[in-house]
């Protein structure tokens, strides 16, 4: 989709479709859509009023149109004035392209939606909620949809504002396109994402946007000691890569580092899951595919902080050679850990790239992202990630970035007591406690390899894929945290 920004009246734009914006607590049509009205002979309003549209937050409406530059005009609802946030806008504009597409429009037109909000911010809005909605993964269907939207213009209502109006358009682009990126990675199957892969992509991130990298073959890592990471790759014929990516802009203000869970395939290992339970596992990367989507849009941001991406991949499986349950383990750290369970992997990966990030890099902080616990959808349901952090300052400042970006992310306690449940034995940890508090579990697991640093973990297991579509993604992989960890990183 082509996004442009254009500045003039509403009702000279030639296009396919006009997407407009109606609160719900306005008496009659605010003067923009009255003067469309009047363009339509009055149509427009008798549509809306024969539906008895309320104009709730996304509700949309439209009507077909003779003689107008637009062929069709869509209301869109925008909910009570007061209760405006960039939020609605997106879901708002996500409505309204939606519409517009399903109406086999191919340009599209929307007017900058929610007045009382700055216009940078709600051209970044719109724009992500148009391009977010519109996603769509068809590579490997023979008969695709060829319903498309090719061109998104948005009004600019003031051409004082048009640069201010452009400045976010980019942004919200730039969002965009860096969660379907990270989507399109989710949504491929194991054949094809494996490790291999993944390193083939940093690869071509780094070539393409001038960042550094190293992969690490599997007899580097054994020399580095990273006993847990190579545990859990053991028993796959597919060999393990650990991927670190580096974008270091000159006088970086901060040194950040951020790594991603990137299990390619989740078999269980031989604590084998159920077949239902290991029927979606190829999204179990999909903190690593956000790893990646955040490192491909560092650069067109241009933003002044150093960060290190860093993803430890592997798949587990169950063969011959594969961990078993009892094994002992020894991190790159020197801490040694009893295997209790071979589905407790991705906290063995996670270790030993904390534990990386901590020696050589040396990051004023650490954030890690994965679909570590099913424990943690029990608790908040799919469409939250959960948010456990040793330092109470960084971990407000990604609340409130995931507030902005419009992911739900709500933080968990990593109460002290429950360390007890991680003791073992014969080693100096369990990858495994009791089911009670599973996700909290895991978080104390990993925040025995994140040491001093200030460090924030993001379970990400429920919100990163959806089995059924939602305002901003259809049915499969969201691009979970792509947009929350920008936000946080352009700040």
């Amino acid at each position: 989709m082509n996004v442009q920004v254009v500045s003039r009246p509403l009702g000279e734009i030639r296009t396919d479709a006009l997407v407009v914006g109606l609160p719900a607590d306005t008496k009659g049509l605010p003067p923009r859509l009255a003067a469309l009205d009047r363009r339509a002979g009055g149509q427009l309003k008798a549509v809306i009023d024969a539906e008895g549209f309320k104009a709730k937050v996304a509700q949309v409406t439209h009507l077909h149109t003779t003689g107008h530059p637009a062929g069709r005009l869509i209301v869109v609802g925008l909910g009570e004035s007061k209760d405006g946030t960039l939020e609605t806008v997106r879901r708002a504009a996500a409505a309204g392209v939606r519409r517009a597409r399903d109406l086999a429009a191919r340009t599209v037109a929307v007017d900058l939606l929610g007045d009382r909000l700055p216009a940078r911010q709600r051209a970044q809005a719109v724009v992500e909620g148009a391009l977010l909605a519109t996603y769509t993964f068809d590579r490997y269907k023979r008969e695709k949809n060829g319903k498309a939207v090719d061109t998104l213009r948005l009004v600019a209502p003031d051409g004082r504002l048009a640069r201010e109006v452009g400045e976010g358009a980019r942004r919200g682009e730039t969002f965009a396109r860096a969660t379907a990126f990270a989507r399109d990675l989710v949504n491929m199957p194991a054949n094809d994402v494996h490790p291999t892969h993944l390193a083939k992509v940093a690869g071509e991130i780094a070539r393409e946007n001038r960042l550094r990298l190293r992969v690490l073959e599997r007899a580097e890592c054994q020399k580095m000691g990273m006993g847990a990471f190579l545990g859990v790759a053991a028993g796959s014929a597919q060999p393990p890569k650990f991927i670190h990516l580096s974008y270091t802009p000159p006088r970086a203000r901060r040194r950040v580092a951020i790594i991603g869970k990137g299990i390619t395939f989740d078999a269980g290992g031989l604590d084998l899951k159920t077949p239902d339970g290991m029927l979606r596992m190829k999204d179990d990367m999909s903190g690593a595919a956000a790893v990646l989507a955040v490192m491909r849009a560092l650069p067109a941001l241009g933003l002044p902080v150093e960060v290190h991406g860093l993803i430890a991949a592997a798949e587990n499986m169950p063969s011959g050679t594969a961990l078993r349950p009892g094994d002992v383990l020894r991190a790159m750290n020197g801490t040694t850990i009893e295997v209790g369970n071979t589905d407790a992997e991705g906290r063995l990966t996670l270790a030993d790239a904390l534990a990386y990030a901590n020696t050589r890099i040396k990051p004023d902080e650490v954030i890690d992202v994965a679909t570590l616990t099913g424990a943690c959808v029990i608790a908040l349901g799919p469409l939250c990630a959960g948010l456990f952090a040793n330092d109470q300052a960084l971990a407000g400042r990604l609340l409130s970035a995931a507030e902005e970006a419009g992911e739900r992310v709500w933080q968990l306690p990593l109460f002290d007591e429950y360390r007890d449940n991680l003791k073992s034995e014969v080693a100096d940890l369990n990858n495994v406690g009791p089911r009670g508090g599973g996700a909290i579990t895991a978080g104390l697991f990993l925040k025995e390899f994140a040491g001093s640093t200030p460090w924030a973990h993001l379970d990400i297991a429920g919100p990163a894929f959806s089995e059924k579509d939602l305002p901003l993604a259809p049915k499969g992989g969201t691009g979970a945290t792509v947009r929350t960890l920008l936000t946080y990183l352009s700040r």
